[in-house]
C-alpha cells in the first residue's frame, strides 16, 4: 500500500508521495490513482515529491503517462518538491524540459490559478 496523500485544492488536486522510493514496487499504484482522478475529471495535478529521494525508470514511467494523460485531457501535471538526486534523474533522461517543476507544491498551486 503505497503512502499518498490525495488532496483536491480546487484549481489542481495535490498528490503527495509520502514514501521514499518511487519504482516498481509502488508507480503501478500512483499510475492507478492518477486515472482514477482524470475519470472524475480532475485533469490538473500536482504531485510532490518532497519526500521521494530514489526515483527509477518505472516512477519516471508512471510520472510521464500521467503527464500525457492530463495534457490529452486538456489539463497539466506539474512537479513540485524535487530533491537534487530526483532531479538530477530528470536532468539526465531530459525530463525536467518535459515537466513543469516548482520549489513546492503551494508554487505549483498557484500556478494553475493564473
Amino acid at each position: 500500500e503505497m503512502n499518498l496523500q490525495i488532496e483536491d485544492k480546487g484549481a489542481a488536486v495535490l498528490l503527495a508521495i509520502e514514501e521514499e522510493r518511487l519504482d516498481a514496487h509502488n508507480s503501478g499504484e500512483l499510475k492507478n490513482q492518477m486515472l482514477k482522478l482524470f475519470e472524475e475529471g480532475k485533469n490538473n495535478l500536482v504531485v510532490d515529491l518532497q519526500a521521494v529521494r530514489f526515483v527509477d525508470s518505472s516512477g519516471l514511467g508512471a510520472l510521464v503517462s500521467g503527464f500525457k494523460n492530463a495534457s490529452s485531457r486538456n489539463g497539466n501535471l506539474k512537479l513540485s518538491g524535487l530533491q537534487l538526486q530526483v532531479k538530477s534523474m530528470f536532468e539526465l533522461t531530459r525530463l525536467h524540459r518535459v515537466f513543469e517543476i516548482y520549489t513546492d507544491s503551494t508554487e505549483a498551486l498557484s500556478s494553475f490559478q493564473q
